[in-house]
């Protein structure tokens, strides 16, 4: 299936959402539809299609550790939250004065979420999870945090690229007739336009204040401050330490699993292991120091993740959706729309837009590497193109689809880290995204044209 229709689902997954606000609807929706498509529109073949779609999701242990992984990282954020950690950590802060203002805060949420690039999920909940009671402190939107966290993720890690998704570009871009692909890949990092303006967006933010469109509307409307995790101030360390266990078992989690090569290790198994030694320590240094009884730290990690079954049940859709959209071939049509007789200088600036496209309507940027390296360095090669001018605009482009896309895996996890409405952090971040997406493919198009 081949033609037009097949963008159909995320179109009306995506329409769903923002007219109604209910992500969980607009999946099932759109991963109905795919399966109905798939089926050759037989309507009883799409509802069990679909139910054994989200089986098959369980079949893959990378799906399956990621599923857990967000369940059980409620019960972690409960832990240090309601013990008062978070609380006595800004209040430490604040006393040293790293945390007097505004943009001391939005420092230290940008640099921890730059710092931690090895991994994209760690960054986020690190990030996320230490900067909660500090935003609130100065009546900054969770909204904002979400923006940060998220934009300081993904556009890090493929300028950094010493860690997973530096091995996995390697891997895709090893198989072709490049004499260096080290440096190639290495190349791509000063042309990677969307990844160097999103950051240099971030630090404008931070260091000037200011924010536009739907978040500052959101910011200026009540100014309301999430008292939920403002429990009284207890001791820091039951908020360090957990976090610091997680930080550091993910990293010697990804040696363990890449044989001694952090960067081929499996990141979704070692969050997953990370933080279950995370709740693990939690649940031993709150119970021997007599904060919580044995009960009472049970009944807190069943109400943590109770309050993020929800998002669970948005990633499970999620990738259910992405992976039925690849067998009805949905981001192969996207690709297709590029052609091969286009003039030479649109090529780059296309490629950007349809990797774009890509990850903005399967929610997932590797999926779109995947996808668009096959199609983009043989053009290249064939077309005489600069091979890393490409590559990074494929790489740009996903990270570009991803930040825009409310059925992303990193934008729904910045919506979790940061404790925010997910349809709030996607409407809030769209405006900047949008707008260095375009300056990006302006950009491509100016080096196209000369």
């Amino acid at each position: 299936m081949n033609d037009w229709i097949v963008i159909l689902p995320p179109i009306v997954a995506i329409g769903i959402a923002l007219w109604r606000r209910e992500v969980i609807l607009s999946l099932l929706a759109a991963l109905f539809l795919s399966e109905w498509m798939v089926a050759s529109y037989h309507p009883g073949s799409a509802f069990t299609g679909l139910l054994e779609r989200l089986v098959t999701v369980f079949e893959n242990p990378s799906n399956t550790s990621v599923l857990l992984f967000s369940l059980m990282v409620g019960a972690l954020i409960e832990f240090i939250k309601t013990s008062g950690g978070v609380s006595a950590l800004v209040q430490r802060l604040s006393a040293i004065g790293l945390t007097k203002t505004p943009r001391q805060v939005g420092m230290l949420t940008t640099i921890t979420g730059i710092f931690i690039f090895i991994e994209t999920n760690l960054s986020i909940l690190t990030a996320g999870i230490l900067s909660r009671g500090l935003f609130d402190k100065f009546d900054m939107s969770r909204e904002r945090l979400a923006y940060v966290v998220d934009s300081t993720c993904a556009p890090v890690a493929v300028l950094i690229l010493l860690n997973g998704w530096g091995a996995y570009l390697l891997g895709l871009i090893g198989n072709y007739e490049i004499e260096n692909p080290v440096s190639v890949l290495a190349a791509t990092i000063p042309l990677n336009f969307y990844a160097l303006l999103t950051l240099g967006l971030v630090f404008y933010t931070v260091l000037t204040g200011r924010v536009y469109g739907p978040m500052k509307k959101l910011e200026t409307h009540d100014g309301e401050t999430d008292m939920d995790d403002t429990e009284p101030p207890t001791n820091a360390r039951y908020m360090l330490v957990p976090l610091a266990v997680m930080t550091g078992g993910i990293l010697f989690f990804l040696w363990l699993t890449g044989d001694g090569n952090i960067m081929e290790g499996e990141g979704a198994t070692s969050v997953l292991w990370a933080t279950a030694l995370a709740i693990a320590v939690g649940y031993l240094l709150l119970r021997f120091e007599g904060v919580y009884t044995h009960r009472e730290l049970v009944d807190l990690s069943f109400e943590g993740m109770s309050n993020l079954l929800p998002l669970v049940t948005i990633v499970l859709l999620s990738i259910a959706l992405g992976m039925s959209l690849q067998d009805l071939g949905t981001g192969s049509y996207i690709s297709s729309l590029i052609g091969v007789f286009l003039p030479r200088y649109l090529i780059i600036p296309l490629i950007f837009l349809a990797s774009g496209a890509i990850a903005f309507t399967t929610g997932t940027s590797w999926g779109t590497f995947a996808l668009m390296i096959p199609i983009g360095i043989p053009l290249a090669l064939d077309l005489g193109l600069a091979v890393p001018l490409l590559l990074s605009a494929v790489i740009g482009g996903g990270v570009f689809g991803d930040h825009c896309s409310p059925i992303s895996d990193t934008t729904l996890m910045s919506s979790l880290a940061a404790g925010c409405d997910h349809l709030d952090h996607v409407k809030t971040q769209l405006p900047y995204a949008l707008v260095t997406g375009g300056i990006t493919f302006i950009l491509y198009l100016v080096i196209g044209l000369i």
